[in-house]
């Protein structure tokens, strides 16, 4: 996770790179930068429209370009980045689509249901045509677009009782727009009763109710009152300005913000006397202030703050944010930061893109989860100190250049998607190129794994998950994690069928510890004969060699065993040397060479320093109540019981994969005893 997180903050440094040296490019070859100041005298009249439309003010009367220079200098300054995004965003208004609605829920939900957007409703009666031509409405889709005002169609035929209910006889325009100054209040259809059916007109209808939301000044004596006035706003954005009434966008940003922003419009048009502007720090009109409990911010002065609805939504996102919008963009980077695993994980196709997905639903499942007590919490009233440094802390940070700078590259790059993917991509490659020349130093058959193979080792490792709680293990550790190991039970409530067929695999057997049975001062028959011939000079290393060699015997049979299980059902004499004479005489002559076998040597202690260390300390075989002889050959258990190495594994061939005196499953690693020194009553006599 640290990985991945690390190399997106790394894309995102390469991001912020990248844009200066966009800006750089674009210097050397013109001259100018995104926030030098455009002079509306050198721009033609078609693109000064362009800026018009993009700020929300009406040009219809305005026939002179004179007069359309003059209303773009009324509503703010122009910059060289405000108008390549209005050009751009003129080319992309052109695929805007309209919504049809289906019946009277469905009105409901996406209309009267919205409590901070307006929306724009044709209403077709029945047996009636449209109010506004296909034309026309396509261009006032597009016109309003721009503000964010969503569109949509109600044609009555599909629900003509909602139509009756609402009185909707005739075809119009409705028009719906928060009721309250409150978020997420009621909202309100107003319809549109003008005669001309002209676009310039309608419009000027919407922003003339979208602006009537909007507190306006027009003396400075009430500018005095509301300027030192404190309520419930903590962040007010004044606009000065010798405008009738505010743009489009402003209005628009007043009731998106409804709640949480407070919109005021200084009308200075009238004014005499503007030396109280002076006095607050209002020296050029228009401005766009921001009043905040921290001070005064001048809207405009830094990289990206155009007179634009993108340009002041991010801005007053980034001091006033939702939560909602907190969680979008925790949603973003979260997912940014899942993707790298696409890139960081090698071998197989198929495995990167498993990888990718189980990455994907896990951590969009965690981001869930952790953001349901965040919500809970900032329910209380304890937290509400809480919220307001943590908003300051967001004013201050975000007033700063280099937010100013992450808000510009942040619309620069959503407004060229396919740049911001290349990148991303890029980005990915370079960090596959150099994993994968890290790893094929560590692990090459890792990296160069087709999609064949990786799907049968994937299948290989469900298949023993599934069945085999544990394949094999080699040692038995002091410190051990598996005592209260849940996963065996927890996987066998998972698939009860097999919990009432268990099937584990007999790999393990393999790997239990073997030793043989010795005594202090007795050799075995073979050993007296060995040394009696002086054939052997070191019995240590032979005894190692027949042990390595007697082991090499016993996987042979086990292999032999579990390709004829009918044989696991009886003793095989010839493999366990202490059974030998055992499997060959009568019960009665069994017990008494029993205990005859180790009467005679009673007073000989057994060579405990040869046993593991977790092995418990017996003399006795319960399989086959005999007692070790010795030489013979021994394995033990995880629990710490041994038996004799023939008789145990015939038991645990059998499928019976537990302890057969502690009922301790076979497979299964448990905390060693504590060791002790064996007594002498411990013994048979």
């Amino acid at each position: 996770m640290w990985l991945k997180l690390f190399f997106l903050l790394l894309y995102f440094l390469v991001l912020f790179v990248l844009a200066r040296f966009f800006e750089a490019i674009v210097w050397y070859e013109t001259g100018i930068f995104a926030t030098q100041l455009v002079d509306p005298v050198a721009l033609s009249f078609k693109k000064l429209k362009t800026i018009l439309e993009c700020r929300g003010l009406g040009y219809s009367g305005l026939p002179e370009k004179k007069d359309v220079r003059e209303l773009v200098e009324k509503s703010g300054d122009l910059m060289e980045g405000e108008l390549y995004s209005a050009l751009k965003e003129e080319e992309a208004s052109e695929s805007v689509s309209s919504t049809n609605f289906s019946g009277e829920m469905h009105f409901y939900e996406l209309v009267e249901d919205t409590k901070d957007g307006i929306w724009l409703v044709q209403v077709i009666a029945n047996d009636r045509s449209p109010l506004v031509g296909k034309i026309h409405w396509e261009k006032m889709v597009k016109k309003v677009s721009r503000f964010g005002i969503r569109t949509g169609t109600f044609n009555c035929s599909s629900d003509p009782r909602y139509c009756r209910r609402r009185g909707w006889v005739r075809s119009t325009l409705i028009m719906s727009v928060p009721q309250t100054s409150t978020s997420k209040g009621k909202v309100m259809l107003k319809e549109y009763s003008g005669r001309k059916i002209e676009v310039e007109h309608i419009f000027k209808w919407i922003t003339a109710h979208a602006a009537s939301r909007i507190k306006t000044i027009y003396n400075a004596e009430r500018l005095k009152e509301e300027w030192n006035k404190s309520d419930q706003y903590w962040v007010k954005i004044y606009l000065f300005a010798n405008l009738d009434q505010p743009p489009a966008f402003f209005s628009a940003l007043s009731i998106k913000f409804t709640g949480r922003v407070e919109f005021i419009f200084v009308n200075v048009e009238k004014w005499d006397n503007k030396s109280y502007m002076t006095d607050i720090g209002v020296y050029n009109m228009p401005s766009y202030i921001l009043r905040t409990p921290e001070g005064i911010y001048r809207y405009g002065n830094h990289t990206g703050e155009y007179i634009s609805l993108q340009a002041m939504d991010s801005f007053l996102r980034s001091l006033q944010p939702e939560v909602n919008d907190l969680f979008v963009l925790s949603l973003v980077l979260v997912n940014l930061m899942a993707w790298m695993d696409l890139f960081i994980t090698q071998g197989a196709t198929i495995k990167r893109f498993v990888v990718l997905i189980s990455t994907l639903g896990t951590y969009n499942s965690l981001l869930i989860i952790s953001w349901l007590p965040v919500l809970g919490f900032l329910q209380l009233p304890y937290l509400d100190s809480f919220y307001e440094y943590s908003l300051k802390l967001l004013r201050y940070s975000n007033t700063t250049t280099l937010a100013s700078w992450v808000r510009a590259d942040w619309m620069f790059y959503s407004s060229h998607p396919a740049l911001f993917l290349s990148t991303y991509l890029g980005h990915g490659l370079l960090i596959d190129y150099f994993e994968k020349k890290r790893r094929r130093n560590i692990n090459s058959d890792e990296v160069n794994a087709n999609n064949l193979e990786w799907l049968s080792s994937l299948w290989d490792w469900y298949t023993s998950y599934l069945f085999h709680p544990i394949a094999s293990f080699q040692n038995f550790p002091v410190e051990s994690d598996w005592d209260e190991d849940p996963d065996l039970f927890l996987e066998r409530l998972a698939f009860p069928d097999l919990w009432l067929h268990p099937l584990i695999p007999t790999d393990y057997i393999k790997n239990l510890p073997m030793w043989r049975f010795k005594c202090l001062g007795v050799q075995s028959e073979e050993e007296m004969s060995e040394g009696s011939q002086d054939i052997e000079n070191d019995s240590d290393s032979e005894s190692t060699d027949t042990l390595s060699s007697e082991k090499e015997v016993f996987e042979d049979k086990l292999s032999i065993i579990h390709s004829s299980p009918g044989r696991a059902s009886h003793c095989d004499a010839e493999a366990c040397s202490c059974a030998n004479k055992y499997c060959q005489t009568s019960p009665y002559e069994r017990k008494g060479r029993s205990y005859g076998s180790y009467s005679t040597n009673e007073d000989m202690e057994p060579d405990w320093l040869t046993w593991p260390a977790d092995m418990l300390h017996c003399t006795e075989c319960v399989v086959c109540l005999e007692n070790f002889e010795n030489g013979c050959l021994l394995m033990g258990l995880p629990c710490g019981h041994v038996f004799h190495q023939n008789c145990i594994v015939m038991w645990l061939a059998g499928g019976r994969h537990c302890c057969p005196v502690c009922r301790w499953p076979s497979y299964k690693k448990k905390q060693p005893y504590a060791q002790h020194q064996p007594l002498s009553n411990d013994f048979p006599s």
